[in-house]
This record gives C-alpha cells, structure tokens and sequence, in this order.
C-alpha cells in the first residue's frame, strides 16, 4: 500500500478531513428533508452505524425551513447538499450546518458563487466543490467531446481558481461519475497536481450489489495508491448501507482497525445450519460494535474451529447445536436457536475485559 497523500486540513463541524487525520465515511438522508420524523428515524439509524458526516439535500424553500431544527437536533457534522439556487447554501450556512455541497457550473453566475463563499468564509464553513463527469461545463465538454479525466481536472481547476481569488481556501474536490475508471483516472490526475482533500465516491453506483462492488473497486484502488480523505459509497439502498460498505472498504485496504469483521464459511454440503441466514441476523445486531474482531461463522463443527482459527471469536455448528469458540478453544455449547445471542453476549463480556 502506497503511504497516503498528505493534504490539506479542512474543519467539518467537530472533525477534520485530509492532513493526518483518519479517512471518514459519509452518507447521504434518503427521506424527504421537512419529513422530519422520517428523517430524525434516519440521523439516529445512520449515527448507531457510525457515520462520521451526514449530507442532506437542500433543494427548496420547505426544505430550508427546517434546517435549524435538524441542526438543534443531532450533533453530527452537517453538509447541505445544493443544486441551481444559491440562496439555500446561504440559507444552510446561516442555519448552523458545517459543509456546503456545490457544483459551482449549476448554482449560475458567478457572483452568485461568490456570495455563497463570502457567506462560508465569515461563518467558517467549508465548501465541497463536487464535479460530476455527466454536469461539466458546455465549453469544457465541447473541447474534449465528451467526459474525459482531463475535462474533469480543468473544470475542478477552474473552480479552485475562482475561489482562491477571492480569497477562499477551505476547500474539499471531488470528482465522480458512475464509471469506475473515469472515476480512478480522474482523482489520480487531480491528486498529482493538488494538495486539496479528497472526497472519493462512484456517482449513481446503482443498487446494493453492482453499486458496492463498483465502489469498492475504485474506492479501494485510490485508497491504496494513497489517494482520498473521506469517502461515500452511493447505492440505490438504505443509507446505512452506505455506511456499512463505507467501513468495509476501509477496513478491507488497512485504513480502519475497529469494527466487526465476518469470517463465515461460503456453505456446502457439510453444512448443519443456514449459515446465510445466521451471518445476515449477527451482521444486523451486531451493527453497533466498534471492538476490533474477526468474528467466524461455519457450518460444521468438524472443519469449523480449526478453519476459523485466526478469529478471536465464533461459532460452529453441529445438528441443532452450537459451539462457541474463542482463538479455536471451545468454550460453549449452546442450541442453535440460542447462538447468535450467546455469540452477542460473549463478545460484550470481551469488550469488559479490556
């Protein structure tokens, strides 16, 4: 793994992005903006999963009529996501969020732009300037024919040029589009040439399967060329996968040491129990740990144990029987019905021993 790109510091509410400080994962609210109960279910579902920064979309009036009242109610980092009227970045910035979401080539002229970094720099938000491979601008499109990793740098550097000019720095790039390698080329070409930070995501991934394995590869391939300081995977599913994949991936290239890892057996015909639907239930209750562990879950007690044994904890099953294993000793045996709790419940005598 190649070591990170060091990059500029940028303060988000109470956490900072790029410099030393570790790589975040972000999501974005799925439920309607002024649906506040919807919302509020969300924000709380989306902190028990550990996102680190949460964007919210901010495209009307009634939107923009709640944000103090989100502001008031979670204490995560807030980024307002905005499209075409640069009145509601103003209206979030005053309202107490910490981020704004921008492509400057939408919000209209660029004095409009200028009124939305005049607002950011006397309240000291940072603005994310998001370039998408499918909205550059009509000159910049004409002189490539199409979207190309160039066309997105030139955009980016025509942005980051206006901003510097008057005076703005606080500044966080990205560079998406749904294609995984216009996405890699484009964030290696602007990281050669920039010190800014990094948020790295796959713009319209798709769903939960084709949308993670498309982040994956080219949030992983960044990731380990030392490129990306916050990242958010985007998937036509609930925004807790967002977070869930978001952790993983970090996890997978070394980046993140805390959290539940699965070691579960792919299944065959040695198999005494439903592994699948086991992991599924473990995974879901289990969503909340931050210990690090490398927990098992195999499908016979003949193989299990000892295929398992770099896990610090799990079980094997048998015929309507579990056993519990701790570094590839056993240490219980319980019904099946009974072993994901007792799993549960093992792990968090683990987390009191510490």
């Amino acid at each position: 793994m190649i070591p990170r790109k060091k990059t500029k510091k940028i303060k988000v509410g109470n956490i900072f992005i790029g410099g030393d400080y570790p790589v975040t994962v972000q999501s974005m609210t799925k439920s309607r903006t002024w649906d506040l109960d919807s919302l509020f279910r969300e924000i709380d579902e989306l902190k028990e999963a550990g996102c680190q920064i949460l964007r919210i979309s901010v495209p009307n009036e009634k939107s923009a009529s709640v944000l103090r009242r989100i502001r008031e109610y979670t204490d995560m980092p807030l980024v307002a996501d905005i499209h075409y009227d640069y009145r509601m970045a103003i209206r979030a910035i005053e309202e107490g969020f910490d981020k704004i979401r921008i492509n400057p080539g939408n919000i209209g002229s660029y004095d409009r732009v200028l009124k939305v970094i005049d607002c950011a720099r006397s309240h000291g938000v940072s603005i994310r300037i998001g370039i998408n491979s499918g909205s550059l601008p009509g000159d910049i499109l004409d002189k490539y024919s199409h979207p190309t990793p160039e066309a997105m740098v030139e955009a980016a550097d025509r942005f980051i040029k206006f901003f510097n000019k008057h005076g703005f720095d606080d500044i966080v790039i990205s560079l998406k589009s749904s294609d995984v390698m216009l996405t890699i080329k484009a964030n290696l070409l602007f990281s050669d040439k920039y010190d800014y930070p990094l948020h790295l995501g796959v713009t319209e991934a798709g769903p939960g399967f084709q949308g993670v394995i498309k982040s994956s590869v080219a949030l992983g391939y960044l990731l380990l060329n030392g490129v990306g300081d916050t990242i958010r995977v985007s998937l036509s599913d609930k925004s807790v996968e967002e977070v869930r994949a978001g952790f993983f991936i970090l996890r997978s290239v070394g980046l993140k040491t805390s959290g539940i890892n699965i070691i579960s057996c792919p299944t065959c015909g040695r198999a005494e129990a439903d592994v699948v639907e086991i992991v599924k239930e473990f995974e879901k209750k289990a969503m909340g740990i931050r210990k690090n562990l490398n927990v098992a879950i195999m499908g016979c007690v003949v193989n299990g144990p000892g295929e398992a044994r770099e896990a610090d904890i799990g079980l094997a099953f048998g015929k309507k029987v579990a056993v519990l294993f701790r570094k590839g000793k056993i240490v219980d045996r319980v019904p099946e019905s009974l072993a994901v709790e007792r799993l549960l419940l093992e792990i968090e005598k683990m987390e009191e021993e510490e």
